[in-house]
């Protein structure tokens, strides 16, 4: 069915950069394609484009980018699926394709209809197309940002572009922390809600919009908003319909996920959505499926999810993988994680993932399904009742509690943050929480982090429940249908009970936690007093106070507080610290 592609992108564009630059951008995003690179560099030295890719079938040269259209006016190269590429190859009909892939597709579809082709496209993808005959780059995100995309431009209009950080650094874009960024994170909480990254001079093409460079000129245009196709209007058809609708879609989401030559795996929780996942792919592979199912636990019974994970495989034919994280793998792992992600991370939930992730990698499964998005879709957070009772609801958790300290952090460090206040395109504030969330903070934030632990692996995660089309159709729907007599995602557990166990779909919401909490207070409080202490060997005295923090640390682990976010920005700011080189903080 094609070629499967993890995969790094790297280009550079304008009149003053070396070669040597791009080797070192393709060089540093190995680990996203080890298997083969390639570089394409125009005639006249203005165009370099880089490609890492992960062969998983069909090794032959058809599929390797750089790839060059027919005619070879463009030049591509991606990272992402398209997962409709076999019905955009029929409606594109008579094209001299060389190659099975959907690489390809989208350069027949970007012939045909031009910027047009990104609303055809049901995937997740970021890329970079050369047109040779305009001298202009076409470079796009998906909808939801699922797959990244970094830029930089130096003053003489030379644009830098790559699917991570680091690649930018490597080709000498100066490592300087973005102190605006890091006041906003260690005041608000707030990770990806803007352009803005935690590094000066590198900027994230946001989720949606496209990048045109000619002439050493940028622009940037938004190519989908999700607000403005949802619209004001609640959708007033009977729910009937509306289920059938969706439950359709979600076939249909799932079954093109599934496209693939390797073994496809899950990523199963005992939470409704991962839940529902697995009934889906059941239902749209049958009864006989053995796709393996992994789990991360941590063996504290307050938090991990087996039990329900083991009802919910009982029925069926799927091997259950359980991957552990010990507090002994803290240190390391924190260390790996963070040079993976470039920028801060959200604590233990994402080191057990990158533990999943690895037992993945190890037991010969190449793709993982998730189940990210339905939360949004149906609002499943408990502050959304809060919403709907008139209850604002803070960014970081959504709770009244206050989970950062910016009374530990230095006065005019402080004074740079940026308060973040999100659009609010809806009339009803319940949709505004939704569409920020979507859009600016939890979905953004959990995907940055997915993609850098999932590549750190080699494995391609994808998500089935972030279609465009579900969360279109999800969002339209009345406030009745999601929140009755405080059971949240009310019509998707009513849609999901023809797909599971009731004893699941009558399971309370239960965050994806781990004993972070505990851990960095009990076997990893050693480890994290050193992380803490050299944050402050750097940043005491200017951006942290650094009496205060030893203080509110000492409190923590004396059992004042159960929070345990602003603890562990400070462990990350250390990290950072520790894994980055000297330029950090220069």
């Amino acid at each position: 069915m094609g070629k499967l592609k993890m995969c790094g992108i790297a280009g550079i564009f304008g009149p003053n950069w070396r070669r040597a630059q791009l080797e070192a951008m393709i060089a540093s995003q190995r680990h996203r394609g080890p298997d083969a690179e390639g570089m394409y560099i125009d005639s006249t030295g203005t165009t370099g484009l880089g490609h890492n890719r992960l062969s998983i079938i069909d090794l032959s040269p058809a599929g390797r980018q750089p790839m060059s259209s027919n005619d070879g006016r463009c030049r591509i190269v991606f990272n992402g699926e398209i997962y409709n590429y076999l019905e955009l190859r029929n409606e594109i009909g008579d094209y001299p394709y060389h190659s099975q892939t959907d690489t390809e597709v989208i350069l027949a579809a970007y012939e045909r209809w031009g910027h047009g082709c990104l609303d055809r496209f049901i995937g997740m993808f970021a890329f970079l197309i050369w047109d040779e005959r305009e001298r202009c780059l076409f470079a796009a995100r998906d909808r939801f940002g699922v797959k990244p995309l970094y830029y930089h431009q130096q003053p003489d209009g030379t644009l830098l572009l790559a699917s991570e950080i680091k690649a930018l650094h490597a080709a000498g874009v100066p490592m300087r922390p973005d102190q605006v960024a890091w006041s906003t994170y260690l005041t608000y909480g707030a990770y990806d809600h803007s352009e803005r990254t935690f590094w000066e001079g590198v900027n994230a093409l946001p989720p949606g919009h496209t990048l045109v460079w000619q002439d050493g000129e940028v622009r940037l245009s938004c190519w989908y908003d999700l607000a403005k196709r949802v619209g004001a209007e609640f959708d007033e058809r009977p729910s009937a319909i509306v289920e059938e609708e969706y439950m359709a879609l979600l076939n249909e989401s799932v079954r093109l996920r599934f496209r693939s030559d390797v073994p496809v795996g899950i990523n199963l929780s005992g939470g409704l959505d991962s839940s529902t996942l697995l009934g889906l792919v059941q239902a749209v592979q049958g009864a006989e499926s053995d796709v393996k199912a992994f789990t991360f636990v941590t063996g504290d019974s307050q938090y991990d999810e087996l039990p329900w994970v083991e009802r919910m495989l009982a029925r069926t034919r799927h091997p259950s993988v359980v991957c552990r994280l010990e507090p002994s793998d803290v240190p390391a792992l924190s260390e790996s994680v963070q040079a993976h992600q470039d920028e801060p991370f959200g604590g233990l939930p994402t080191l057990a993932y990158a533990r999943l992730f690895e037992r993945a990698q190890a037991e010969g499964v190449i793709v993982l399904l998730d189940g990210q998005g339905m939360d949004e879709q149906w609002a499943g957070y408990d502050y959304y009742q809060a919403a709907m009772d008139g209850t604002a609801a803070g960014l970081v958790q959504g709770t009244q509690e206050k989970p950062v300290r910016p009374d530990c952090l230095g006065p005019e460090f402080r004074a740079l943050a940026a308060a973040f206040e999100p659009p609010q395109p809806f009339p009803d504030q319940l949709r505004n929480l939704q569409y920020r969330d979507a859009r600016y903070t939890k979905i953004p934030r959990a995907l940055r982090f997915n993609d850098r632990v999932s590549m750190r692996s080699s494995t391609e995660l994808r998500e089935p429940f972030l279609d465009h089309r579900l969360f279109e159709l999800a969002l339209s729907q009345p406030l009745e249908r999601k929140i009755i007599d405080g059971t949240r995602k009310w019509l998707l557990r009513k849609m999901a009970r023809q797909l599971l166990p009731r004893g699941v779909v009558e399971a309370p919401k239960r965050p994806l936690q781990t004993p972070q909490r505990e851990w960095l207070r009990g076997p990893l409080q050693r480890w994290a007093s050193d992380c803490i202490e050299e944050s402050l060997n750097v940043y005491g005295g200017t951006w942290m106070d650094a009496d205060a923090v030893r203080r509110a640390w000492r409190n923590y682990c004396d059992g004042a507080s159960d929070n345990s976010f602003y603890i562990w920005q400070w462990i990350n700011l250390g990290l950072m610290v520790e894994t980055e080189v000297t330029a950090f903080y220069e």
